[in-house]
């Protein structure tokens, strides 16, 4: 544990690019490894985990309401040999104000590992940087890196294996200015992945995650663009991504927010431009109708559920890799 020393720096995960793309490929090729092998029995699972967690806890920290989240990183810290201890900000410290760096200094003397789905990245980064075990961000408002990385997941058992990735269009369509967006971003060019930004003027990204996933894009042959025509980032896509257009904490522009994004939704129809046998992703929760109609979201395009089993296999792996050896 941490109090034993100072020891060596830990290997955080807090934005898509804190992995680089060997990096990102081994934990998706381990990730599909520890899917075949649950599904063959624990036994063939655990020698691929190499007991990078074992018997220590891990904290997750929740400040906003999570299914998937929760659910996956609990489960996946079992099947590591861990023991997961949720914390909810509504009935902790942390939520009542107590500095972030505290409440670093507390955790990282008592669990393996910090798991946080939180509002501010700034606060993760402090979070990080007062913490000598491994912090990873469960969602942020900047970012949702975990999501993306089971995402790429999902495309990689579609289209053939991890080395597949490269050179892949995925179009991602609505809130351009929000998480999913960005991490699709900074991801995806990661990955080696064609991205295309589909939202309305605006809703673009944040210039910041735009010039970085930009450059990281130009290192790894990918690329990454903004457009303002559902029809221009769907065409010839190869995946085609959305999220709901109300994101937490924004319930209350609800109604004004649905008519700038309505040419955004994901139809049969707006698919007929992408690629033959394209596949829809959605982070849910899914608002029929709305951000993708039901004829989509429950049809044979639709890899949404694949996509949220994926979270568990993917956090999985990125937990092997913050936690087995440097």
């Amino acid at each position: 544990m941490s109090a034993a020393g100072p020891g060596p720096s830990p290997r955080h995960f807090l934005r898509d690019d804190d992995l680089t793309p060997a990096e990102q490929s081994a934990v998706l090729a381990l990730a599909l490894r520890l899917k075949a092998a649950r599904a063959a029995g624990e036994a063939h699972e655990r020698p691929l985990a190499s007991a990078a967690l074992g018997p220590r806890p891990v904290a997750l920290l929740f400040d906003k309401p999570s299914t998937r989240t929760r659910l996956s990183f609990t489960v996946g810290v079992l099947e590591l040999g861990g023991h997961p201890v949720t914390v909810d900000a509504a009935t902790s410290q942390v939520g009542r104000g107590e500095p972030v760096a505290d409440t670093a200094r507390v955790l990282e003397r008592q669990v393996a590992a910090i798991v946080w789905r939180t509002g501010a990245q700034e606060g993760l980064e402090v979070m990080a940087a007062h913490s000598r075990v491994p912090v990873v961000n469960a969602l942020t408002d900047l970012l949702h890196p975990c999501q993306v990385l089971a995402d790429l997941l999902t495309v990689a058992e579609h289209r053939g294996g991890v080395a597949a990735l490269p050179g892949t269009v995925l179009a991602y369509l609505g809130d351009g200015a929000n998480n999913m967006a960005h991490s699709y971003l900074l991801g995806g060019a990661v990955a080696g992945l064609h991205v295309r930004v589909g939202t309305p003027p605006e809703h673009r990204p944040d210039p910041r995650v735009l010039a970085d996933a930009q450059a990281v894009a130009a290192a790894t042959g990918g690329s990454v663009r903004v457009v303002h025509r559902a029809e221009e980032a769907v065409e010839g896509a190869d995946v085609v991504a959305t999220d709901t257009w109300v994101s937490m904490g924004q319930e209350a522009e609800a109604g004004e927010r649905a008519a700038p994004f309505a040419p955004f939704a994901v139809t049969e129809a707006l698919l007929a431009g992408a690629a033959p046998g394209a596949g829809v992703l959605h982070c849910l929760p899914a608002y029929r109708g709305r951000e993708v109609s039901a004829e989509v979201l429950d049809g044979p395009r639709s890899w949404v559920w694949d996509e949220a089993e994926n979270r568990l296999h993917a956090q999985k792996a990125l937990l092997v890799h913050l936690l087995g050896p440097a």
